[in-house]
């Protein structure tokens, strides 16, 4: 018993280590949405105003903005953290044989997929604003 209790305790650890590594991983891509999807948004959305606004309050956002790539590198290596650790999670780690936790666990396996999931949609299309669009514009 002592055993289980053990192992269900490592478990729990994991994935609130996966959780952890997952909600990096969307402060990451939030960060290329604020940097490079937001100024677009609101330039196309004809708000210049409020883009000027926003830049005279954060003027940090002009240097992120300045520097897109190592931006978006930064965001794509988190995101291939937390998808290695999404993955080797779902490969080699298991859930406690004790239904509570077993249900505890698969919940918090089933969060770090939904993160992982929006934090790809958000680099997705901050990638697609940033760098193909200006393209056909």
């Amino acid at each position: 018993m002592m055993q289980t209790r053990a192992d269900g305790r490592q478990a729990m650890a994991e994935g609130r280590r996966l959780r952890l590594v997952q909600l990096l991983s969307l402060l990451f891509t939030s960060g290329t949405l604020v940097c490079c999807v937001l100024p677009a948004a609101l330039v196309l959305l004809g708000a210049g105003s409020v883009m000027a606004s926003l830049i005279s309050a954060v003027p940090g956002l002009v240097l992120i903005s300045a520097n897109k790539p190592l931006v978006f590198g930064l965001a794509g290596l988190g995101l291939l953290v937390g998808g290695f650790a999404l993955w080797r999670q779902a490969t080699y780690g298991s859930c406690p044989v004790d239904p509570d936790r077993r249900r505890a666990c698969l919940k918090l396996q089933r969060q770090a997929r939904v993160l992982f999931s929006v934090s790809l949609l958000g680099y997705a299309v901050a990638l697609v604003v940033t760098f193909i669009l200006p393209l056909f514009i």
